[in-house]
């Protein structure tokens, strides 16, 4: 996202416009993070959850999967601090959640684009992102940077992410009926504000909210440059890929 966004100038004096994380949980959660600031200050911190609910299908795990999860846990964890994105360790901003339909999940903090997207739609300094995709577990969490350590041996790297895309998933339901997009906003004064986004499951929203922008950029809705969704077409994009606001 961040080579991406270094084309900026580029794609702007060439007429065109790039949009990336136009899905589930970049748009999930950047929404949530713009609806709240809009027509406020910088605020100085914003945390934002993606929790997203996914059936699966029977199949292969695939490369793609497997290459993306080997490579969280080789990057380790990431936030930012003071405008800068600094290193942490994986797995070791933990939040425990009650959801507004009253279940209750635990997030952990991930380098994801979620991170950027929020950092993007705020300006705030301070930024953190959490994931229910990272294992919450506290044994498993504990070792988290020493297989993050082993997996950026690149012969191992490859070994791992082979044997992980070769893995025969069952197929299952979405474990909960809603996804959840999630923000607290904390002002320099102490001002919070918290909000959610819902959805259905997540790889839906995911496609509803591809499809959205590629239609409102056919539409001419855009503009020139590189963007994340709702930074450069507002946050009800994420109510037209089907998601609806809910107050903290």
């Amino acid at each position: 996202m961040e080579q991406l966004a270094a084309l900026h100038d580029e794609a702007e004096g060439a007429g065109s416009t790039l949009v990336t994380g136009a899905g589930f949980g970049v748009l999930g959660t950047e929404a949530v993070v713009a609806r709240l600031c809009a027509g406020r200050p910088v605020p100085a911190r914003v945390r934002v959850d993606a929790l997203a609910s996914v059936a699966v299908e029977a199949g292969r795990l695939g490369e793609a999967l497997a290459a993306s999860m080997v490579d969280v846990a080789a990057t380790g964890g990431r936030r930012y601090a003071g405008g800068r994105l600094v290193r942490t360790r994986l797995g070791a901003d933990v939040y425990r959640l009650t959801l507004p339909d009253g279940v209750a999940v635990t997030s952990v903090g991930a380098p994801s684009g979620e991170l950027y997207g929020a950092r993007t739609a705020s300006g705030a300094p301070d930024v953190v992102a959490t994931s229910m995709l990272v294992p919450a577990a506290p044994a498993v969490r504990a070792l988290l940077p020493v297989a993050g350590a082993l997996l950026r041996v690149p012969a191992l790297r490859r070994l791992v992410v082979s044997r992980l895309a070769r893995v025969e998933l069952p197929a299952s339901p979405r474990p909960r009926e809603h996804t959840w997009g999630h923000a607290v906003v904390t002002w320099a004064d102490g001002t919070e504000r918290e909000g959610w986004l819902r959805a259905g499951e997540a790889m839906d929203f995911t496609a509803a909210a591809a499809a959205t922008v590629a239609q409102r950029l056919a539409r001419g809705e855009g503009k020139p440059g590189a963007w994340t969704p709702a930074t450069v077409l507002g946050p009800d994009l994420a109510t037209a890929a089907g998601g609806t606001f809910v107050d903290g």
